[in-house]
This record gives C-alpha cells, sequence and structure tokens, in this order.
C-alpha cells in the first residue's frame, strides 16, 4: 500500500513540477492554480504514505535514505504551504517542485526495505533531533529558491527587461525579506538539532562528538548560515550576496543530506 501512495505522491509531484516550469515561460493565475492543486494532492498522498510506514515500522520513517529523502520533501512542502498561505507567491512553487521531484525520484530508485530501528535509535531523542534537522533543512531549501528568484528577478531589473516574468515576481526587497526569514527559521532549528544530537551522542557513545563525517558537515552547513546572519547584521549584505550564500549554504546541506551518506561512510549513515 506504501508503494501505491509513493508512486502516485511522486506522480502529481511530477506534474506539478512540469506545469511549474511551464509557468516560468507563460504562466497564468490557472496555471498556478493547477500548480497548486497538483502539490496538493501529491502532499495528501505524501502523507498517507508517511503515515502508513509509520504504522508499519512503529517510528518516524527515516531510518534509511529513502526514507529520509522522501520525509526531507515532505518537510519542504509543509513549510512551502505555509509560506505561500503568508506570502503568496505564485511562482515559488515552479522553483521549489523541481527540487522536491528530483528528491523524490531520488528516494524512488534507493532501496524501501522497512526495518527494525537499531538499539541506538530507539531513543526519544531520535524524534527530536531529527524533525529540528529536516526541518531546519526545509527551510535552508526554500531559502535556496527565494535566492534562485532573487538572481533571476535582478536579472530582470539590471537588463531593464521589465515585462513578462519580471512583473510575475516579486520585488527584490521583498525576496532578501523572504529569504532572511527562512535563513532565521532554520539556523536556530539546526542549532537546536546539533545541541540535541550532541546530548545524544554522550548518552548512546559517552562521548559528546566522535568527528563523524555528518557531524562534521552539519558544523560546516552551521558556520556557513551563521555567516549568512553575521555579514547581514554586521557587515549590511544583503541582496545578491545574501541570495548566492543561501545558494551555497544549501548546497552544504545536500552534500551533509546525499553525500556524507553515499560517499563518506560513517556512524550516522543511513542503513
Amino acid at each position: 500500500m506504501e508503494i501505491i501512495l509513493f508512486e502516485f505522491a511522486l506522480t502529481f509531484y511530477f506534474a506539478a513540477a512540469i506545469v511549474g516550469i511551464l509557468e516560468l515561460f507563460k504562466g497564468t493565475k490557472t496555471t498556478s492554480r493547477i500548480m497548486l492543486g497538483l502539490t496538493v494532492l501529491g502532499f495528501a498522498l505524501h502523507t498517507a504514505d508517511i503515515i502508513t510506514m509509520y504504522a508499519i515500522g512503529g517510528h518516524i520513517p527515516i531510518s534509511n535514505l529513502h526514507e529520509a529523502s522522501s520525509f526531507f520533501a515532505w518537510c519542504i512542502i509543509f513549510l512551502f504551504f505555509f509560506l505561500e498561505y503568508r506570502y503568496r507567491i505564485g511562482l515559488l512553487g515552479s522553483f521549489i517542485m523541481p527540487v522536491v521531484f528530483i528528491m523524490m525520484l531520488s528516494s524512488s530508485i534507493l532501496p524501501r526495505t522497512i526495518k527494525p530501528l537499531s538499539p541506538v535509535l530507539q531513543s526519544y531523542w531520535f524524534g527530536i533531533h531529527t524533525l529540528l534537522a529536516f526541518t531546519g533543512d526545509a527551510a535552508f531549501a526554500l531559502a535556496f529558491g527565494i535566492g534562485i528568484m532573487y538572481l533571476v528577478q535582478e536579472h530582470y531589473v539590471k537588463s531593464k527587461h521589465l515585462g513578462g516574468l519580471f512583473q510575475r515576481l516579486p520585488s527584490l526587497e521583498t525576496l532578501d525579506e523572504i529569504n532572511y526569514r527562512l535563513i532565521t527559521i532554520g539556523w536556530p532549528l539546526l542549532t537546536l538539532a546539533i545541541i540535541t544530537g550532541v546530548i545524544w551522542a554522550e548518552t548512546a557513545w559517552g562521548k559528546y562528538w566522535r568527528w563523524d563525517p555528518k557531524e562534521v558537515w552539519s558544523m560546516i552547513t552551521w558556520f556557513i548560515y551563521a555567516a549568512v546572519l553575521h555579514v547581514r547584521l554586521i557587515a549590511g549584505w544583503r541582496g545578491r550576496r545574501a541570495a548566492i550564500l543561501s545558494i551555497i549554504g544549501f548546497c552544504a546541506v545536500l552534500f551533509t543530506f546525499f553525500g556524507v551518506n553515499l560517499i563518506l561512510k560513517g556512524m550516522h549513515a543511513f542503513v
């Protein structure tokens, strides 16, 4: 059952991504509504899939890379709905849904075996630590999308091409402010995720820090976003610089999530 739900969710996300890309070239209110409707349907099926997997496994379905990739995509969509409700940026889905689809497609080709949690993961810290990390990373994913939108809009402003897509994108000031707000949400969540992870590590292994590849790259990501906030507040870096840093930061997030697990094996590797 969970396989069927996942495949249907993937299909709706794919359709939403295609409509979103088409909307960049010739969008209307109708295409925006279609894209949002497809996303809602995909999210509903995706949620049902996660609930089903939780019922089967007895834990949050993030114990392997297939489950984690799927749950990461779910968190991105969840925050996307809040951002869409708050700011009504119809085109945001055009930049976010391709990312979500790629993550779900990656998840679909990974092993899907549902296994019991290892003894070290059977802790209440498992849910707390991972939910904080996934939610923070989802905020960074949206900041990435907003950063791309900023660079696109800036290109139109500098080229004085003030028609078409320019008129449907938010102003540079609005995009810069949303980017900042998302990072101020994601960075504290990542901070708490690292803190709870350190406490959990001491409980499980007797050491707060073991220089595991994922621990190291999580700290690298933390420093990148700390730098983004620092240079904005202290040096006044806004706009283009902030957008580029948010894009670089999300690349670090992706490497921490995928690269570390696939290339740099460690204690945090998914089974």
